[in-house]
């Protein structure tokens, strides 16, 4: 049997149910990277640099595991190093202020590194 998340838990993976639990709070524009135990060349590097990220957390077991890392525009050049390993893959989720976002990976990512990275 497995153990159910708990409100917090579930609150930091949805900024929609945090705020409907704990109120809204002003936060910094950022980039999240989603993505599962992969089998690529340097994973090791990937999850240091996850690891790194302003916000890092892991959720889930087994198949279901992910890893969430997330950036704020401020260190554009580490979110580009993790992407560049774990981007590729296509399973990789690209969220933009904790959402799913149309052309997250085509339009919002280049632009952080571009504009706001430099």
């Amino acid at each position: 049997m497995s153990e159910q998340p708990s409100d917090e838990e579930l609150a930091a993976v949805d900024p929609e149910l945090h705020d409907a639990l704990f109120g809204a709070q002003p936060r910094p524009f950022s980039v999240t990277l989603v993505f599962p135990e992969l089998d690529v060349h340097d994973f090791a590097r990937a999850l240091e640099l996850a690891r790194a990220s302003a916000e890092f957390r892991t959720t889930g077991s087994g198949p279901s595991l992910r890893y969430r890392a997330r950036f704020w525009s401020s260190d554009a050049r580490r979110l580009h190093q993790l992407y560049q390993i774990v981007g590729g893959t296509g399973v990789t989720e690209v969220l933009i202020d904790d959402r799913p976002v149309p052309y997250a990976r085509e339009l919002w990512l280049p632009l952080v590194w571009c504009l706001i990275g430099r």
